[in-house]
């Protein structure tokens, strides 16, 4: 998702977008624990992810 498009997003729309790379995260570390994660990377992207939509949520916060 590009810079462009987050901002136009509410913080509503954005919290879901949290929640739901939240929940990715959390079938990626199933998947790991299983060994049966063919892309251990992807967790990282959506560790990112996060963390870019919450800095959007401060930044329309201020």
């Amino acid at each position: 998702m590009n810079t462009s498009e987050i901002k136009e997003l509410t913080p509503k729309e954005l919290s879901a977008r949290i929640a739901g790379h939240r929940q990715e995260i959390f079938h990626f570390r199933l998947q790991q624990q299983a060994g049966q994660l063919e892309k251990p990377h992807l967790l990282r992207i959506a560790r990112r992810e996060i963390a870019r939509l919450q800095t959007f949520i401060k930044q329309k916060a201020q």
